[in-house]
């Protein structure tokens, strides 16, 4: 029989960037007792969470949850707004692009993908040439993945939809944010995006099984005249029933009680901080991995992931090798590399319920098993993050709230706290 606690004495370190660690306030929420999903009850619950998540993928428009993986998300954002044949523009920028792609083909689009290295974020010049290109208006959507999973790579999504609109087309913006949102700085509707895909499993500190399309007044006009086949996966019926507080299937209602409670946590931390956190996380293991003298797989410092990390082993070593050991010495999960990045790169994740510790338990791990499995590197790396994450760059910042100082937001003034860069803080005159 599967035993599903068969771990030596202590806490498994669960550092792959998805599932990430459930926190113990999420888990006791998870064993309520479930109630009645057409009760009074449920109806509170459901309209506070509607309520909440606006406001952690800062809209003002609807949020639509599945009881679903990523993928159904995906599936969701493109059948609610596309019709048979329609054009649109992807970019290859790691495994899960790759994936959503492959989805858009079964469903009958015509999908123009952008080839790309997996170690760079989407060009927004490149954006906007395909686009102004495209005098007849064809590609339907422009479809990127903000924070690639598999390659740990960002795609600056403020400058695509500049790109976009300079290019003055109007084809639909979708967006995959799974391994981002609640961990990185994401604006749907300030940065024009019409479709946000995430899941449960990642910044939002739940177990999978929750999935979310964030939709915007464009893109509902578009699903009025979209001709994909949908049933399960249509919008108007879901948010017409949760109107209401309700939904028009049997709703996961357990996952629902942790997420009121995720994002009760995530608001009590308050968004701002919840992202210098991750920032300042992402970059101590930076700091150990250039300590280490081992290559970072994203080349650009602007595209660094603050959710996850992945590491290119040495030439002659394969990273399942490694991360096999690691796991069986030291009881700690790390990522493993996908498609073509397989037995070539491990991936620490830094993201969700995580602080300085648990970072430094993690690198430490990282750094025992590339001396067990004889990796070259130099050591120091645990030793550059701590220092980082201790020297006053790290002292905790005031707890910040949602709101604007001058003409920025106090993201950027939490960021100048912890000594991280960030855009000029203009003091508010009034």
């Amino acid at each position: 029989m599967l035993r599903l606690d068969d771990h030596p004495s202590g806490r498994h370190f669960l550092q792959i960037p998805g599932p990430t660690n459930v926190p113990d306030r999420v888990l006791r929420a998870l064993d309520h007792p479930t109630i009645d999903h057409r009760g009074p009850e449920f109806a509170r619950l459901t309209l506070e969470i509607l309520e909440g998540l606006k406001k952690i993928f800062q809209t003002a428009g609807p949020v639509v949850i599945y009881p679903a993986s990523g993928t159904g998300a995906w599936e969701a954002a493109l059948v609610n707004t596309l019709s048979p044949g329609d054009p649109v523009l992807m970019f290859e920028t790691g495994h899960f692009a790759t994936l959503w792609r492959k989805m858009a083909g079964r469903l009958g689009l015509e999908v123009d993908f952008v080839a790309g290295d997996w170690r760079s974020g989407v060009d927004p010049m490149v954006v906007q040439t395909r686009l102004a290109a495209d005098k007849a208006h064809r590609y339907k959507a422009v479809m990127v993945v903000h924070n690639e999973t598999s390659t740990g790579v960002t795609s600056r999504i403020p400058l695509i939809r500049e790109a976009i609109d300079r290019a003055k087309h109007p084809a639909l913006f979708m967006v995959d944010t799974i391994s981002s949102l609640a961990s990185m700085d994401y604006r749907h509707a300030e940065w024009g995006v019409d479709v946000t895909v995430a899941g449960s499993q990642k910044g939002l500190m739940l177990p999978p099984g929750l999935s979310f399309n964030a939709v915007s007044d464009k893109a509902l006009a578009a699903s009025k005249l979209a001709h994909l086949p949908r049933s399960y996966w249509s919008w108007d019926e879901i948010i017409a029933s949760n109107r209401d507080g309700y939904f028009p299937y049997t709703p996961a209602t357990n996952l629902l009680y942790g997420l009121h409670e995720a994002i009760d946590m995530l608001l009590a931390e308050g968004l701002p901080a919840v992202f210098a956190r991750h920032r300042r996380h992402g970059e101590a293991t930076r700091r150990a991995a250039h300590a280490w003298e081992l290559e970072i797989l994203c080349r650009n410092a602007d595209e660094y992931s603050d959710s996850l990390t992945a590491i290119v082993m040495p030439d002659g070593h394969d990273a399942d090798i490694f991360r096999r050991k690691v796991l069986e010495r030291f009881d700690l999960s790390l990522g493993t590399g996908l498609g073509r990045l397989a037995g070539k790169v491990f991936r620490i994740g830094h993201l969700g319920f995580f602080n300085d510790l648990m970072l430094c338990g993690t690198l430490c791990g990282v750094e025992m098993g590339l001396g067990l499995t004889g990796v070259p590197h130099r050591a120091g790396g645990v030793q550059a993050a701590i220092e980082y994450l201790r020297d006053g760059i790290a002292a905790k910042a005031p707890r910040a709230r949602e709101t604007k100082v001058g003409s920025e937001t106090t993201f950027d003034a939490t960021l100048a706290n912890y000594g991280l860069p960030h855009r000029k803080v203009v003091s508010d005159p009034t």
